[in-house]
């Protein structure tokens, strides 16, 4: 009895002067009161204790309580919390017990009570809210007397709050207790009861609880929940979009000067009726650009050219910035510029037969010129097109040397051509040494035939 007397004594003072948990920064203390159960069994702790030497594991029987809890059927648990920040609170808490079960074994009702204080972290923080149900993980300390016996206590444990409504809950928990003396056994202690959060704040000092406040950190209105309406036109701030003019509610609380509703703040011609699409500003032409930066405003045309249509010179229906021929009509598959005929593709193909190189060398005879420079002018005309130019010989030599050949004498056919200004781009030359003879090398004739250059047209992508 003179212990339990000490218990309650201590009990007293830990709810009046202790800093203990709470629930959040609104309600940012919490008592609790209910029943405790203590239990010896699951701890492992009981081979010593029993019969023969035998050990019982972890968690065995753990949920036993007619055979193994300890339980007196009353008030025999108080609690008091206090928030601290970001999920954590500390607890303090007293309790008192009978133990009359020890493991399997039985106890002259040994009197049990403890002092303990602990930090707890609200789960809700990792997993998210659940709103009426907050489940916690707590570590801590205390110290704990069994009869005459006390011994320190490390403690670790799990619980959880189900909230009936913003202040009353039901408190659940289960924690382990580690003892530092061998004249008590380590031991879980479960406890249930009924959890009080209270000591709400008004952070603005406007007379609403903050867990009432719409906007608890801002002076505001009762009518408006709390919140500032700093404009008078009935949108709170925290909804107006702008808060200090006032404005229309189909405009989030924004003025609309010309009406066309579209928000002066948003609005790049406010004093002129436009559309959204302009960003308010009107657009005579409906080409896109709209009238201020519009260099012609009653013509449509591309932004790209400040609203005016782009010029077509040659009148070939592909404008000059996309026309590769501005002065010669052609059709756009071709950019605009002329595409080279069959008829002309045959005359160079007629031109080629005719170019002779001195025997064994890269150089032309002098007939060849004027015909390469009557090539050249065709494909002048053509800007677009562009050409294979395909050297052969005749089967004299070794194959090595003739195909060596064949690509120098193309070669210089296609130089011959870029210095009478031919695009480099639109050539390519390749040889084929002595393949693809067209006539017989037996002949003299025949081996002539075949000494030639070819053009072919490279067809367009």
């Amino acid at each position: 009895m003179k212990h339990l007397k000490i218990a309650i004594s201590a009990l007293l003072l830990v709810v009046c002067f202790t800093n203990a948990n709470a629930q959040d920064k609104n309600n940012p203390w919490a008592i609790g009161f209910g029943t405790n159960a203590v239990d010896f069994y699951s701890t492992n702790a009981l081979g010593m204790l029993t019969p023969g030497g035998s050990s019982t594991g972890w968690y065995d029987e753990f949920f036993n309580a007619d055979d193994h809890y300890n339980i007196i059927p009353a008030i025999t648990k108080l609690s008091v919390g206090k928030y601290l920040a970001d999920g954590f609170s500390f607890e303090a808490a007293g309790s008192i017990n009978k133990i009359s079960k020890i493991g399997d074994n039985s106890a002259s009702d040994l009197s049990y009570f403890s002092l303990d204080g602990g930090v707890k972290y609200d789960i809700n923080n990792v997993i998210g809210k659940t709103g009426w149900f907050d489940p916690y993980a707590s570590v801590g300390g205390g110290y704990t007397w069994l009869d005459s016996k006390g011994t320190g206590t490390f403690n670790g444990g799990l619980g959880a709050n189900v909230w009936f409504n913003d202040n009353l809950g039901l408190n659940i928990e289960s924690k382990y207790k580690h003892t530092f003396e061998s004249s008590i056994i380590q031991h879980f202690q479960h406890s249930l009861g009924v959890i009080i959060k209270f000591g709400g704040t008004d952070t603005d000092g406007d007379g609403i609880f903050d867990d009432e406040d719409a906007c608890p950190e801002v002076f505001g209105l009762a009518e408006y929940n709390g919140c500032p309406d700093s404009d008078n036109d009935g949108i709170v701030d925290s909804k107006d979009a702008c808060p200090t003019v006032a404005g229309l509610a189909a405009l989030n609380g924004c003025p609309d000067t010309d009406g066309d509703g579209i928000t002066d703040k948003d609005d790049a011609c406010p004093n002129e009726k436009g559309t959204k699409a302009n960003n308010g500003c009107p657009d005579g032409d409906g080409d896109g650009v709209v009238d201020k930066f519009d260099a012609c405003p009653t013509v449509a045309g591309p932004a790209a050219n400040k609203g005016c249509p782009w010029p077509d010179t040659d009148g070939d229906g592909v404008v000059d910035k996309d026309d590769e021929c501005i002065n010669e009509a052609g059709p756009a598959s071709n950019k605009g510029c002329p595409e080279i005929t069959p008829v002309e593709v045959a005359k160079l193909g007629e031109l080629f037969k005719t170019v002779y190189f001195d025997t064994g060398k890269t150089s032309f005879k002098k007939e060849t010129l004027a015909k390469l420079d009557e090539a050249s002018q065709i494909m002048t005309k053509y800007k677009t097109a562009k050409f294979s130019i395909e050297g052969y010989t005749d089967s004299v030599g070794s194959k090595s040397s003739n195909q060596l050949l064949s690509e120098r004498r193309a070669n210089s056919v296609r130089d011959y051509l870029i210095a009478n200004g031919i695009a480099a781009d639109r050539l390519n030359s390749r040889g084929f040494g002595e393949d693809n003879p067209i006539d017989n090398n037996n002949t003299r004739s025949g081996r002539k035939n075949n000494r030639r250059v070819e053009v072919v047209l490279i067809p367009r992508n």
